[in-house]
C-alpha cells in the first residue's frame, strides 16, 4: 500500500487513528423503533468495514437485564461494555485523547438513542479530546424530531455528521487499497 496523503487533516477519518463505537442496539429497544432497518444496515456496515480496516470496534448494552443483549443481526460483536449511565464514557475507561497511547483518537459513533445515549457519549468524548463522528445514517430515535434536534445539537457542538459510507472511503483512502474491493461489495450489498 501507497503512503498516506501528507494533506490528509483531522476532518478526514483515517483508520489507523480510529475507534468504531456502537451504542445500545438492543433487543427491547430496537423493538420499539418506527424503522430501525437503516440504523441497523449502517451499523452492520460500519462494522463490517472496521473489520476490513483494522478499526477496534466497541459495543455498549444499557441496563442488559430490562432491555435485552445486542440484537441478533450485529452478531459477531465484541464482548459488550455494559452501563448504567446514558453516557458510555464510563464504562469504556478510555484514557482523555491526549493520553491514549493508540494514538486512536477518532471515533465513530453509532447505535441509539441519538437523543440520549448516543449525544451524552459523544459530546463527553470530545470533552476529552477526541474527534466524534456521528454516523447519520446508523443512528435513530423512537422520534425523527428528537433525532434530527440531537443532530442540531451535535453539530453545533463541533461533533461531524457523516454517514456509513463515506466512513468506509475515508479509512480506505485508495482505489489501489487492499481492501478496496471488499468494500465496493460492502457498499453494493446495502440496501438503498
Amino acid at each position: 500500500m501507497s503512503t498516506p496523503s501528507p494533506f490528509r487533516g483531522p476532518d478526514l477519518l483515517q483508520a489507523e487513528s480510529s475507534r468504531l463505537l456502537v451504542i445500545d442496539v438492543q433487543e427491547k429497544l430496537v423493538r420499539v423503533l418506527p424503522e430501525p432497518a437503516e440504523m441497523i444496515a449502517g451499523c452492520r456496515m460500519l462494522m463490517a468495514g472496521a473489520t476490513l480496516f483494522n478499526v477496534p470496534i466497541n459495543v455498549t448494552e444499557q441496563y442488559p437485564q430490562g432491555l435485552g443483549s445486542t440484537i441478533a443481526e450485529l452478531a459477531g460483536v465484541p464482548a459488550p461494555n455494559v452501563k448504567m449511565q446514558f453516557s458510555g464514557c464510563a464504562c469504556l475507561s478510555w484514557p482523555t485523547a491526549a493520553e491514549d497511547p493508540s494514538g486512536r483518537y477518532q471515533v465513530v459513533i453509532a447505535g441509539m438513542e441519538t437523543h440520549v445515549c448516543v449525544l451524552q457519549t459523544a459530546l463527553e468524548l470530545q470533552s476529552a479530546g477526541y474527534r466524534v463522528f456521528v454516523a447519520a445514517d446508523a443512528v435513530t430515535s423512537r422520534r425523527k424530531s428528537d433525532r434530527d434536534v440531537a443532530f442540531q445539537r451535535l453539530q453545533s457542538a463541533g461533533v461531524t455528521l457523516v454517514t456509513a459510507e463515506s466512513v468506509l472511503f475515508e479509512w480506505c483512502e485508495r482505489s489501489d487499497h487492499p481492501q478496496f474491493k471488499a468494500l465496493s461489495k460492502l457498499v453494493k450489498e446495502r440496501p438503498l
